[in-house]
Parts: structure tokens; C-alpha cells; sequence
């Protein structure tokens, strides 16, 4: 089974093609036969994972295993700890109440690369960074979350799933996977 990680760019898609000629994943990777575990947004960055198996590229996927998945979030604003805790509780959305979430105001700003398109800059505005853990994968589940907590998203980061992380890795680069990292998410898996 080959199982690879990735640090997708922003304004990349999540996909191989694009009758659109948008950026996909085929301009970074060339291996055949891997597909993504899950997906990130156009205007998302972090990790991806990738593998050539389907029936554990579902069990990454489907929420009742509930994978951990740790984003980096900067948010207009300094959240106060009443937001915190309400992103923490979980957040109202239209589809209904997210789970519980683990979320920590970042002491100091992540060490990402510069993206090639700035943030919105507002001079009067500050930024925070959140770190937020969810188990589940709801469409632009962490944008909407903090925009319900009154601090929308303006960078949003994906680092880690589970034991796989950024570490180590390049924005646009690819690896496989550390056989540790991949033996914790197999035995989650199984464990369910």
C-alpha cells in the first residue's frame, strides 16, 4: 500500500484535472494511481494525504472514526475566551451542532510560509492564530465555525491527521509517509 503526504499551496485543488486550468494536484505529483484522503479547499493549505488503497482512503474519510485533524487558523481578531469556549462546546451551523472541539489561542504565529497571495491586511484589525482539533469534516467546517464565533478565517492551515504531520516537510512537496505514523492510523482504524 503506498500512502503519501503532502503540503498542498494554496490555490490548488484537491483533484488531478480542471477543465478550468486552475492548478490541481498532477503539478506536484507524479506517481499514478494515488488519490486523496479526504479533500482541502482551493483556498486551503496543509496537509493532504494521499494512497493507492481505497478501502483506507474511506476509512480516513468517513467521520466514525473519528481522525483527529489539527488546523492552524488565523482569525480577524483576538478571540476572547467566551469565543474560545464556544468553539470548544461546538458551534451552531446549519446542518446542525460540530463536536466538541480542542482549541488553543497560539502564543506565537506558526512558522508556514509566506502565501503567495497576502492575507487581508486591516490596520485597526489585528490577526490571532488558533489552533483547533475536530473529528469530523463538515464542507469549510473550520471557516464557518470561526465566523460563528464572531472571528472569521482569513489563512487556514491544515497540520496534521492523526500522527501525520507538516513536520519536516516543503509547501509543494511530497513524501511517504513515516511507517510509525501510518501503523497509529491503521490501528485506529481497526480499534473502531
Amino acid at each position: 500500500m503506498k500512502v503519501i503526504r503532502f503540503w498542498k499551496p494554496y490555490k490548488v485543488l484537491t483533484q488531478f484535472t480542471d477543465k478550468d486550468g486552475r492548478d490541481t494536484l498532477a503539478k506536484y505529483i507524479k506517481l499514478p494511481n494515488v488519490y486523496p484522503a479526504g479533500r482541502l479547499d482551493y483556498d486551503s493549505e496543509g496537509l493532504l494525504i494521499l494512497t493507492d488503497n481505497g478501502t483506507f482512503q474511506h476509512q480516513l474519510t468517513d467521520p466514525k472514526f473519528e481522525h483527529p485533524k489539527t488546523y492552524w487558523a488565523q482569525v480577524e481578531r483576538i478571540p476572547t475566551e467566551e469565543a474560545l469556549a464556544q468553539l470548544r462546546a461546538g458551534v451552531m451551523l446549519k446542518e446542525g451542532m460540530t463536536r466538541p472541539a480542542k482549541v488553543t489561542l497560539m502564543e506565537q504565529d506558526p512558522r508556514v510560509p509566506s502565501r503567495s497571495e497576502p492575507i487581508r491586511y486591516r490596520e485597526n484589525i489585528p490577526t490571532a492564530w488558533l489552533e483547533i482539533t475536530i473529528t469530523e469534516g463538515r464542507n469549510r467546517q473550520i471557516r464557518r465555525m470561526t465566523a460563528a464565533a464572531g472571528h472569521p478565517t482569513l489563512r487556514l492551515v491544515r497540520w496534521s491527521v492523526g500522527d501525520v504531520t507538516l513536520a519536516g516537510l516543503s509547501e509543494g512537496k511530497w513524501d511517504d509517509v513515516d511507517p510509525v505514523d501510518l501503523l497509529g492510523l491503521q490501528r485506529s482504524i481497526k480499534r473502531r
